[in-house]
Order: structure tokens, then sequence, then C-alpha cells
């Protein structure tokens, strides 16, 4: 199979059994870990901070990427880069100032990413490659889990697709390019054909309500993915 990643989002998981859920869908085969951070501000949803993050970090020896649907960012991203984060991205929209918040991140030792909303343009990425590890498009609006896709992503993503293999030709830096939101094993083969290589999961892997069921979903995803990605 061609390398893809999945990355389940908590934001699904049963948070009574927080740590034994990621470690459930880690030894089911996750590549990473999805951690929505949401404020009731820049997202009309609030959920969990930088401790919850450090409880479960034993949980998990894949990398954490930890999505801040939070405004203003920079106040928070020490401790999240203290707690444990491996990625941490932002919205393009929550930052004053975007180079200064993704030099921040990385001033931590950890990998920095942009979020661009369904609405958002990507014209933020004309000015930011060279500080960005990450590209995390979002297909529903922020703010819930369980939404359906947005089938105009596709665009998006082939045409960040175009910009960041561009790129790679140039520099030979490999930036990532991950999907958030109404991912599922029936349609991940189309987004990753347009050229995702991340995909984000919530209800889809934990709506499979048991380990056994974590290990199925996830394992039909990176099938399903790297047929898409075969394609391209």
């Amino acid at each position: 199979m061609q390398r893809c990643r999945i990355a389940p989002s908590i934001l699904s998981a049963d948070f009574a059994r927080l740590g034994e859920e990621v470690r459930d869908v880690v030894s089911a085969g996750a590549d990473w870990i999805h951690f929505d951070v949401m404020d009731n501000h820049y997202v009309p949803n609030l959920t969990v901070g930088p401790q919850v993050l450090k409880a479960i970090r034993p949980y998990s020896d894949v990398p954490v990427d930890v999505h801040l649907m939070i405004e203003p960012v920079d106040e928070l991203i020490p401790a999240f880069a203290k707690a444990g984060a491996d990625y941490i991205t932002f919205h393009c929209e929550a930052s004053r100032h975007i180079d200064r918040t993704l030099q921040l991140i990385r001033s931590f030792g950890v990998k920095a990413g942009l979020v661009f909303n369904p609405a958002t343009p990507l014209s933020y990425l004309d000015y930011e490659l060279d500080n960005v590890d990450l590209v995390l498009l979002m297909s529903v609006n922020p703010g819930f889990g369980g939404q359906s896709f947005i089938p105009s992503t596709l665009e998006k993503v082939c045409e960040v697709r175009r910009r960041l293999d561009a790129y790679r030709a140039q520099t030979g830096r490999e930036i990532l390019l991950e999907v958030d939101g109404g991912v599922k094993p029936d349609n991940i083969a189309q987004i990753a054909e347009a050229g995702a290589d991340t995909f984000v999961a919530g209800s889809a892997v934990f709506g499979a309500g048991s380990p056994e069921g974590y290990r199925d979903v996830i394992t039909r995803m990176k099938v399903a993915a790297s047929e898409g990605m075969a394609k391209k």
C-alpha cells in the first residue's frame, strides 16, 4: 500500500475512556491521533485543553496532531507544545500575524500547519510554504463532528497538491496534505486520488464501537486510500 496516514479524531471518542480509546485506535493501526481544540469563540463548541493532551500522551506512541480551532492562538501554543504535541495547526483567520504564529510553533521543535476552512482562499500559502510542514483542508465547516463531506473540497485538494508538488520539486522538502471532515471508507479513495495523504476520521472510526471495529475501519480506509493514491 502507498504511504497514507489515518488520524482518528478524539472528538468522536468516548471521553469517559479517552486514554483507553486512544490506545485502542493506535493498536488498531492509527498512524496519528487528531486532537481537536475548540473554544466556543472561533467555533461554536467547547472541547479540551493542554491538560487533557498531557494526560493521553502516554497512551499514544504515534504523533499527536493538535488542531487549534481557537482565537487568539499564540497564548496557548506553548502549553500544547509542552504537553506533547507533534504537530500544531491553526486557522488562517485566527492569527493576526500568521508568519509569527508559525515561527512560534516551530521554536518549540513542533511541526506547524495552516488550516483552511471551505471558504478560505489559498492565497495565504503564497507566502508561507517555507514555514509550513502540513496543510489541513477542512471538508466541513469546523465546530462539530459527524458532518457530511463538502464535495467542492476535492477541487481545493487538487490545487493544493499541485502547489505542494511544485514546491517539492524546487526545494526537495515535502509538506503533508491533510483533509478533515466527513472522511469515510466510501469516499477516502476519491480524496486520496485528488492528492491528500493524511486523513482525519472521527465518527467513521470511533463509530465502529470496539477495538475490532476500529481495526476493520482503519484497514479498509488504508486500502482504499492507497488505491486512490495509486491513480494520481
